[in-house]
Formats: C-alpha cells, structure tokens, sequence
C-alpha cells in the first residue's frame, strides 16, 4: 500500500514540481492568478521536488519519507487555503485537499508499518 501511494504522488507532484521550477506559461499564470511571485512558486516547486525525492527514499528509509509526507500534506493544505482566500470557488481548492489527504494516507500508512 505505501508503494502504490509513494509512486502515485510521485507522479502527481513530480511534473507539478519540475513545471513550476521550469516556471512555465501555465504555472505563471497560476502563480499571478495566486497572488505569487514566479520565484515563489519556484520554491514550491522546489518543495514539490523534494517531497517526491523523499517519498521515494522513504521506501527505503520510513521516517524521511512520513517527514516528507507530512510536509508535502501541509503544503497541499496551504494551497487550498491560498485558492479560497483568493476567491476562487471551492472545488478548485479539492485536488489540492485530496493530495493533502493522500499523503497523509501514506504517512499514516508507512507509520503503521514501520
């Protein structure tokens, strides 16, 4: 179980991450949409990044990958409270919570294991 939710936020926060470090026309305009700055969203970016990188060694290495879990989590919580303050209507605010939730899932999981 924390393999499959290991790969699957991988692959949801890997090109997520990669698109805003690369700061592409869509994440620019999210990041303005936002209220961000485009360096700001590159650190999230990079925090998306990292996430994953410790997602996977956390297979390997469960604390680093429930630390990675919980920071990628609370990431995903500020992001959907960033979408309500900006006023955009509450389902553009859901994937960010479902990702939250997922990995959450995971930490709990891996937790739970070992």
């Amino acid at each position: 179980m924390t393999i499959v939710l290991a790969v699957v936020l991988s692959l949801v926060f890997l090109p997520l991450g990669l698109a805003k470090l690369a700061a592409v026309p869509f994440m620019r305009q999210a990041a303005a949409h936002l209220g961000m700055s485009v360096r700001l969203y590159r650190v999230v970016g990079t925090l998306e990044v990292a996430g994953v990188a410790g997602l996977l060694t956390g297979l390997a290495w469960t604390p680093l990958g429930v630390a990675a879990a919980t920071g990628l989590a609370l990431l995903m919580a500020a992001a959907a409270v960033v979408h309500l303050r900006h006023g955009d209507p509450p389902p553009r605010a859901v994937p960010a919570a479902v990702l939250a939730v997922a990995a959450l899932a995971y930490a709990g999981a891996a937790v739970s294991l070992g």
